[in-house]
């Protein structure tokens, strides 16, 4: 071990020996508490110091926490003795851990920021681990003598933080950028599943065999324009679903040409129980070339009609307006019926098992792209408080 006296100091190939020694032990390590332990271990040690401790920072409670020690601290091990927390700001430590400074103190007892840790000394030098102006921790070495730590101390301490400070800050970039690989191949993976998810919905069996039973009944009534219509229609449907099965973003003009084949199907399934219209206002129908979200708006769609059907509702029309903004698009349905009995609950649909709901589809969509769709849902009141219809506003983002 090379020992270092009272105002005494190693040479300069000494010095750099360590250096090399220390940034050598460094390349194959990938946690933070081991840089810590080596730097305490193999490199305070060898500049003949008889206490240090390394500080880290936690930004979340705003202090330092003692990772590593020399001297009275460590007495063995990978231990910390008693280790102790110390408000940013409070202390030397914490000064320096908030000016990014190194400081040396002569004479702690005439020093009122001087906190007593597990002894008192007399001598402290401060150093700030710090790299591109980020602030990681510092390191703190103390003796009891007056007066020990020299200037030469100073730059020694400060090339040797400053290569713990990058080896750290390459460490907590690797890990972010793992992390956030992780969280990408978690969203696909999520993304996946629900697209999955939709599209059972879409070609569950109900709708499937309702679909084909309707053409069968078509061709045995010998209604055969209506089977051929129905027929071409389903087919189309069926080919966008398949064709857009993996994509995320879809045409606004290809999901309304979508939307206007699923509810003529839906309609001559349904033996023309809704009538629906598809428009836009006056400034939208010159700015169709934008994108949005696929699956959200036939899904919303699929729960109101379903929803209908259920609650049997009577004499429905679905007036659809699109409004297209430079950051969203806005669709404005005016759904009304009337029922046999009469409705005095607010809008809580109950959609068959199979079907996705909307608001889950909107949720999930939206924690996984970060989208901000809105969906909302004013009751339309007669004169006697009855609901007869909806007012649905949906709001998608106009991706880019």
């Amino acid at each position: 071990m090379i020992n270092l006296k009272k105002h005494l100091s190693l040479n300069q190939d000494q010095f750099e020996d360590i250096l090399v020694y220390f940034s050598k032990s460094l390349l194959g390590k990938k946690d933070e508490e081991a840089i810590l332990w080596d730097l305490a271990k193999n490199c305070i040690s060898k500049l003949g110091f008889i206490d240090c401790v390394i500080y880290l920072i936690d930004q979340k409670n705003k202090s330092l926490v003692q990772k590593a020690a020399y001297g009275a601290k460590n007495p063995k091990d990978y231990l910390v003795y008693n280790p102790v927390e110390i408000k940013l700001g409070e202390g030397i430590t914490g000064s320096v851990a908030v000016s990014g400074k190194a400081e040396i103190i002569y004479d702690t007892s005439k020093d009122p920021r001087y906190i007593v840790d597990d002894d008192k000394r007399l001598s402290e030098i401060t150093v700030p681990i710090t790299t591109d102006n980020v602030i990681y921790g510092v390191i703190d070495c103390e003796h009891p003598d007056k007066g020990f730590f020299t200037n030469q101390h100073l730059k020694m301490l400060s090339a040797i933080a400053s290569i713990c400070a990058i080896k750290i800050k390459s460490v907590r970039d690797t890990n972010a950028l793992l992390k956030e690989q992780q969280n990408l191949l978690q969203l696909k993976e999520e993304m996946l599943d629900l697209k999955l998810r939709v599209f059972k919905s879409q070609m569950n069996p109900h709708f499937v065999f309702n679909a084909l039973n309707a053409i069968q009944y078509f061709i045995v009534s010998e209604n055969k324009k209506t089977a051929l219509q129905y027929l071409s229609v389903f087919s189309k449907l069926i080919r966008f679903y398949l064709t857009h099965l993996e994509k995320e973003t879809v045409d606004l003009t290809e999901e309304i040409t979508m939307l206007n084949w699923y509810l003529k199907l839906q309609k001559l399934r349904y033996n023309n129980t809704f009538d629906y219209s598809i428009s836009f206002n006056q400034k939208s129908s010159k700015h169709l070339k934008v994108k949005i979200p696929s699956f959200v708006l036939q899904t919303l769609f699929e729960n109101l009609i379903e929803h209908a059907i259920h609650n049997q509702h009577k004499n429905q029309t679905i007036n659809i307006i699109f409004e297209i903004n430079p950051s969203n698009i806005i669709v404005n349905i005016h759904y009304n019926y009337t029922t046999e009995i009469i409705d005095k609950i607010r809008y809580t649909p109950e959609y068959r098992k199979q079907i996705v709901q909307c608001l889950d589809l909107i949720r999930s969509v939206n924690r996984i792209k970060k989208y901000k769709i809105k969906k909302k849902v004013i009751p339309i009141l007669n004169t006697k408080k009855n609901i007869f219809g909806n007012k649905i506003t949906l709001t998608l983002p106009n991706i880019e």
